[in-house]
């Protein structure tokens, strides 16, 4: 019956408007242009493709790429939710899709992964302004059609760069506003050169102090692309760095210290409060990292039937974080205990560094088929990564001894295989009626040797050893059925199998007599959609029903990541509702809905006794929970109005209540909030300036006082005999009201 009733809750998704770009077939050159799109056309979701998806085309992305990174220039998409840890959407942020976090969202750059192979997220802070080099996105809700990389476990999105252009082009866009946030950008593109070839090029430039004291972000980045277009082939070689420093604003701060220190309180980097009552805090409490990445792509058409594409890549990632800590024990560092005064020190303020040193390359194929009735692809990749993982001690305070330079404390390597292989077909049945199947085998090798950083304190005699050997073998079949009732509506329904291997994390920051168990996800969808010349109606139900789901239990671990926890059974159902409008006289009206139940079943917490888990545990049950991070309603809303040059636009988004931990905890909750951004725009003309425009941004424009990320823990003492549990948070305090003015020229 349960499952019954779920199945009628299932979902319409995708309003998804289609905005692929305008190709014209008289011009030879623009037809060679046309080649780059048969780079991605493998993974993405057409309209006959039974997925709830969202496209967003180059213009939308320009109309938000002022300054903040990409994950808040998709937070009109449907079910979606941002985070940031500076609290001004720069620096460390995060996308959740119908509550599933970035480690189960896959996403790719033209069909080429980009997670990270470990962590399996994507730090977007490494991948500065991307988005002024992406042509256009598109983001699945769901299991979604097979990709390359990280399992596709609740979204995913896919990315395709290079919008090249026929003729020569130089754009510049800055912009300056509030905490002292900047953007400048420099884009230029030779046009096609000789009929066949053609270049660009982009250097941008981004910093902010932060919403939270001291939360500096400094970011740098290049992008650089040559192609050659033949007549049925195109080669094309990119490559982009990114450059970022950032300063620690992962700890959050809990309601009792924003009471006492204000609501911008970072105690990330505090040393000690001097004799006047001023606190003082390390200056170089810092995260560094430089990514470099290669792609070479190539792309043939045979015939109007065949085409195939092949990418090679690599991304090398080099970087650490530097932090004091206060009060350590020496031993968990290899550092003997020292006297002073007579008496033994065993504990003293140091500043270590983490490092990694890190490799990920491979290549990804595919081939397509398309005829009157049939699109079909075979294709799929192999990856492999190789990474290192190390720490080192700096300085000790009033250390006596020989402390080496760059003192060695722990090391470990991490390896690991990742291949697939999909074919998918969709097969036109009967006028507007297609059959869609997708399966794809997805086979990973994982190991992880040496030590890690954490101390063993149920042996208590050492550093965690790491001796993870893993292997895993994932067939994710995909079927559904699309029907195109007449030229403005349609309906669609699908069933998925996905599976998902735990994330480093999983296998480093659980208990250790914990061993994580893989991921299983079978998705249900069903939806529909309305589109004529001025109105576009959706609905998308859906219920996720998933095996061993690691969900975030809430608690961080020491360098501020989420942490995770497998839950035997769980679900996550839900209704999306879209909707837009255009009209002759420039307002437009775009809403998008989700209202959502996501659940633990005979959820059983495990306490310890003052969060030690070599102590006594207290185990508690507490039935069905919400799922931690999961808003029960997110609802954006966009008022749009253009008047000859002018542009002006309010956009709003109402996300619920949100528990941070599984235990359904009154106090460890992120209240609703609703927050409110108005764009005003005006564009010109100048001399020898194709177009200039000038606008301004008011972001929390009714000045909301919220937050939107945290993390929440809880343990147990005795008293007198009792247990008595105890409850703690921090919260992820967003800036008010605050400004951005931008300006864009065309040459």
């Amino acid at each position: 019956m349960k499952k019954i009733a779920m199945m009628m809750f299932l979902s319409v998704g995708g309003a998804s408007v289609v905005c692929g770009q305008q190709q014209s077939a008289e011009s030879d050159s623009l037809w060679r242009i046309n080649l780059q799109e048969v780079e991605v056309v493998s993974t993405r979701a057409t309209r006959t493709t039974p997925v709830a998806f969202t496209n967003i085309d180059k213009e939308k992305l320009q109309k938000q790429n002022l300054g903040q990174d990409l994950p808040y220039l998709l937070s009109m998409t449907p079910s979606a939710v941002t985070t940031s840890d500076a609290g001004a959407g720069i620096g460390y942020t995060t996308i959740r899709v119908r509550g599933t976090d970035g480690t189960r969202i896959n996403v790719t750059a033209n069909g080429i992964p980009i997670n990270d192979a470990e962590s399996h997220t994507v730090f977007w802070v490494n991948l500065p302004d991307f988005a002024s080099s992406v042509k256009d996105m598109q983001v699945q809700r769901g299991a979604g059609t097979s990709t390359n990389g990280a399992g596709a476990f609740g979204a995913s999105i896919n990315m395709q760069t290079g919008e090249l252009s026929v003729k020569p082009y130089a754009t510049f866009n800055g912009s300056y506003g509030s905490f002292n946030t900047h953007k400048e950008t420099v884009n230029v593109g030779s046009g096609l050169i000789d009929d066949h070839w053609a270049f660009d090029a982009r250097l941008s430039n981004i910093a902010t102090d932060g919403y939270i004291d001291r939360a500096s972000v400094g970011l740098n980045s290049y992008y650089l692309q040559g192609a050659y277009y033949g007549d049925h082939t195109s080669i094309k070689l990119i490559t982009f760095a990114g450059k970022e420093r950032t300063y620690h604003a992962w700890n959050y701060a809990s309601k009792e210290e924003m009471e006492q220190y204000g609501r911008r309180y970072n105690s990330c980097g505090y040393m000690f409060t001097d004799e006047h009552g001023k606190m003082h805090f390390y200056d170089d409490q810092t995260d560094n990292y430089v990514q470099k990445n290669w792609q070479l792509l190539f792309n043939h058409q045979f015939s109007s039937e065949w085409s195939m594409n092949l990418g090679l890549h690599y991304t090398k990632g080099d970087g650490y974080y530097q932090e004091y800590k206060d009060g350590r024990t020496l031993v968990e560092y290899g550092l003997k205990p020292f006297m002073q005064n007579g008496e033994e020190v065993a504990w003293s303020d140091l500043v270590r560094k983490k490092a990694m040193d890190n490799g990920f390359g491979g290549g990804i194929f595919s081939v397509s088929y398309k005829s009157h009735r049939l699109s079909a692809a075979l294709g799929g990749g192999f990856n492999r990564y190789e990474g290192d993982h190390f720490g080192q001690v700096l300085w000790v305070k009033d250390y006596v001894g020989e402390l080496s330079p760059n003192q060695e404390y722990y090391r470990n390597k991490g390896t690991k295989n990742d291949g697939n292989i999909y074919l998918k077909a969709d097969y036109q049945l009967a006028d507007g009626l297609n059959m869609y199947a997708d399966m794809q085998y997805r086979h990973i090798t994982y190991r992880i040797e040496g030590t890690n950083d954490k101390w063993n304190s149920v042996t208590d005699d050492g550093l965690q050893r790491l001796d993870i050997d893993e292997k895993f073998g994932f067939f994710n079949p995909k079927v559904g059925l699309s029907w195109q009732m007449d030229k403005h509506q349609r309906l669609f329904g699908s069933f998925s199998v996905a599976h998902k291997e735990p994330t480093r994390n999983n296998y480093t920051d659980g208990k250790f007599y914990e061993h994580p168990k893989q991921e299983r996800l079978f998705d249900y969808e069903l939806g529909y959609t309305y589109a004529n010349s001025w109105l576009n109606l959706g609905a998308n139900l859906y219920y996720m029903d998933y095996k061993d789901q690691l969900v975030l239990t809430g608690e961080l671990n020491e360098i501020g990541e989420p942490m995770a926890a497998n839950m035997p059974d769980s679900y996550r159902m839900g209704i999306e509702l879209m909707a837009g409008i255009r009209t002759k006289v420039g307002f437009s009206w775009d809403v998008n809905a989700t209202w959502s139940r996501n659940r633990i079943q005979n959820f059983t917490e495990t306490l310890y006794e003052n969060e030690d888990a070599s102590g006594d545990r207290w185990e508690i049950h507490h039935g069905d929970t919400p799922i931690a991070f999961s808003p029960d309603v997110v609802l954006n809303n966009r008022f749009g109005y253009a008047y000859r040059n002018f542009e002006v636009s309010l956009q709003s988004q109402y996300v619920s209540k949100q528990y941070m931990s599984n235990a359904h905890q009154e106090d460890h909750v992120l209240d609703a909030y609703f927050v409110s951004n108005l764009n005003l725009s005006y564009s010109f003309k100048l001399p020898w300036v194709k177009s200039a425009k000038v606008g301004l941004t008011v972001y929390n424009l009714f000045n909301e006082e919220y937050e939107n990320n945290g993390y929440a823990g809880s343990g147990f003492y005795y008293d007198g005999g009792e247990k008595v549990r105890y409850n703690y948070a921090g919260y992820a305090a967003q800036a008010g009201t605050n400004v951005l003015g931008h300006i864009s020229l065309s040459f």
